[in-house]
C-alpha cells in the first residue's frame, strides 16, 4: 500500500472547546478514504485542511451520541449540492439510517447519489469492509449506549521481486505466481520464489477505540496494532467521573495500548474542563512511552 495515515480532524469531547472541534479522523489506506466518526463541524475542518471530500468512500460512525455524528447531516447535504455521483457507505449503530433519512425526507431533499446504510452488530467483531488491500472489523466497545471501535488491517502483502535475480526473459505473466511464494517452471527449469524475490513488508493496522469505559477486553480486539487511538477524557485523579459517564482515563488509556501491545498511542476526546492537556499526556506514557496527542489537522502514519 502506498501510503497509511491518519488524520486527526477532531480532538474534544462532548462540546467544542478553545479551537478543539468534534471527534474524527481522516484514514487514508492506498487509494481509500475512510472517515471515522462526524461530529459536528466536520466539514468545516475537511475544507480547513485542504482534504477533497469527494474521495471519501465510507463512512463509520461508532455511536448515536451528537459529538460522534452531528456533523453527518451537514457533510452529506454538502456532498448532494456539489453533485457527487459517486455511492456512499455509511456503517453505524441501528437507528442511523432512521435519523439521517427522516431529516431528509423533512427536508425534501433527495441525495444526488446512492447511499448504502450497513448496520454494526453492537455485541460481536465482524468484518464490516473487505477489499484488495484492507479490512475493517468493528468491535464491541462498553459505553452508555451501543458503541463500536473499528480496526483497519492491511491485507498480507505479497513479496517483492528482485529483478536482477530473475532468469533472462521470463514472461510477466510468471511474476505474480512469484509475488505470491510460488515456484514457477520456465524453460525446462524451475524458478523459485525464495531465490528471486525478498520477503514482503510486515502489514500494518490502526485501531480507533470511540468512547468506552476502561475494559482490557478492548486490548485483545486491537493486538499489535501500529497505532491505536484511545479515548483519555479525563486524568485519573477524575476516575469516578470517567467511570459514570462511561469513559476512560489517560492513565487507562496506556495501560490499554501496553496490554494490547501496540507500537503506537494517540490520546483524545479531551473534556473541556482541561485546557492544558500536557497532564493527559504524561499521565499515559507513565504507562505507556510511546504516546502522542491527538492534535488536530495533524497526520499520523500509522506504522
Amino acid at each position: 500500500m502506498s501510503s497509511f495515515k491518519v488524520t486527526i480532524l477532531g480532538s474534544g469531547a462532548a462540546v467544542p472547546f478553545k479551537g478543539r472541534h468534534l471527534t474524527s479522523h481522516l484514514v487514508n489506506a492506498g487509494k481509500e478514504f475512510f472517515l471515522v466518526d462526524c461530529g459536528e463541524g466536520t466539514q468545516f475542518q475537511i475544507i480547513r485542511y485542504g482534504i477533497k471530500y469527494h474521495k471519501i468512500s465510507r463512512i463509520f460512525i461508532s455511536h448515536l451520541h451528537g459529538d460522534h455524528f452531528y456533523g453527518l447531516f451537514g457533510l452529506l447535504s454538502t456532498m448532494h449540492l456539489n453533485h457527487r455521483a459517486k455511492e456512499l457507505h455509511i456503517h453505524g449503530p441501528r437507528g442511523l439510517d432512521e435519523v439521517i433519512t427522516t431529516c431528509f425526507r423533512n427536508s425534501t431533499t433527495v441525495l444526488s447519489y446512492p447511499t448504502f446504510f450497513h448496520e454494526t452488530a453492537p455485541d460481536k467483531v465482524e468484518t464490516i469492509y473487505d477489499s484488495e488491500l484492507i479490512e475493517v472489523n468493528s468491535f464491541p466497545l462498553k459505553h452508555s449506549i451501543n458503541c463500536t471501535g473499528f480496526v483497519f488491517r492491511e491485507k498480507k502483502k505479497k513479496r517483492k521481486i528482485v529483478p536482477e535475480k530473475l532468469p533472462l526473459n521470463l514472461p510477466y505473466e510468471y511474476y505474480e505466481d512469484l509475488k505470491n511464494g510460488r515456484d514457477v517452471n520456465f524453460a525446462e527449469q524451475t524458478v523459485l520464489s525464495s531465490d528471486c524475490t525478498l520477503p514482503p513488508e510486515k502489514s500494518k493496522s490502526y485501531a480507533f477505540c470511540s468512547d468506552t469505559r476502561f475494559d482490557l477486553e478492548t486490548a485483545n480486539y486491537c493486538k499489535e496494532v501500529n497505532l491505536i487511538y484511545h479515548e483519555a477524557t479525563f486524568l485519573h485523579k477524575h476516575l469516578d467521573r470517567a467511570e459514570a459517564t462511561f469513559h476512560t482515563t489517560a492513565k487507562e488509556a496506556g495501560i490499554i495500548a501496553k496490554e494490547a501491545r501496540a507500537k503506537q498511542l494517540i490520546i483524545g476526546h479531551y473534556s473541556a474542563r482541561y485546557g492544558d492537556l500536557d497532564g493527559l499526556l504524561e499521565e499515559a506514557k507513565a504507562v505507556f512511552p510511546n504516546t502522542l496527542l491527538a492534535i488536530e489537522g495533524k497526520t499520523y502514519s500509522v506504522g
